[in-house]
């Protein structure tokens, strides 16, 4: 299955209009800039830092980088939906079922826009997400909690909040990094074309059985 490029949607705010852009490819990454206040905090390191990051992963077979960029051509948010490593627990329930959400950010001046509702929902409107298992992992040592000014249970929730519209479920696992934080959360959405086989060996695989 090949990349299908979407056409763009503008996105209204008060802050100005901000364009989502799904499907980006290296190239329409590369022409644009990167928000700065993707970077280092004193209490908080972004995931991407750098557009060659994203460059990255638009380059990878089926993955969907979706931009948010403002009037001047300035990426404010981005999201990230990419098929696991190969040595992740997740990788091994067949190929190409499982996908991951590997990022979702919004810089911090452009928060509380419904941007990453937008970007969210840009990213799930994979030709095939039908077919997949698209799950996120969120782990609290990653999470913004001093510019969102919120504790990691609250920013738990908050993630929970955002995930839920579309079709994700919290499950339970025993994948190790999952569980070193209570505030930790394994959360997936299972397409309506994942058979029952794959459903029964996904219950298992999240806690290490292959059945």
């Amino acid at each position: 299955m090949g990349k299908e490029p979407g056409g763009e949607e503008i996105h209204h705010t008060p802050q100005g209009d901000v364009r989502i852009r799904p499907f980006c490819t290296p190239g329409e990454i590369r022409a644009l800039s990167f928000d700065p206040q993707f970077g280092t905090h004193a209490q908080y390191r972004s995931l991407y830092t750098k557009k060659e990051s994203l460059e990255e992963k638009a380059a990878q077979a089926d993955a969907n980088v979706v931009l948010a960029v403002d009037e001047t051509d300035r990426i404010v948010g981005f999201s990230v939906l990419a098929y696991p490593e190969a040595q992740e627990r997740w990788a091994q329930l067949q190929p190409n079922v499982m996908m991951e959400v590997t990022a979702i950010e919004v810089s911090r001046s452009w928060r509380r826009l419904n941007i990453a509702h937008r970007l969210l929902g840009t990213m799930l409107l994979h030709p095939e997400i039908e077919k997949k298992i698209v799950y996120m992992v969120g782990y609290a040592w990653t999470w913004d909690l001093d510019g969102e000014k919120r504790s990691a249970v609250q920013y738990r929730q908050m993630l929970i909040r955002l995930f839920e519209p579309f079709g994700f479920i919290e499950y339970e696992t025993n994948d190790p990094n999952v569980c070193l934080k209570p505030e930790n959360v394994f959360m997936a959405r299972i397409g309506a074309e994942v058979t029952k086989n794959l459903q029964e060996a996904f219950k298992w695989l999240r806690f290490g059985i292959h059945a």
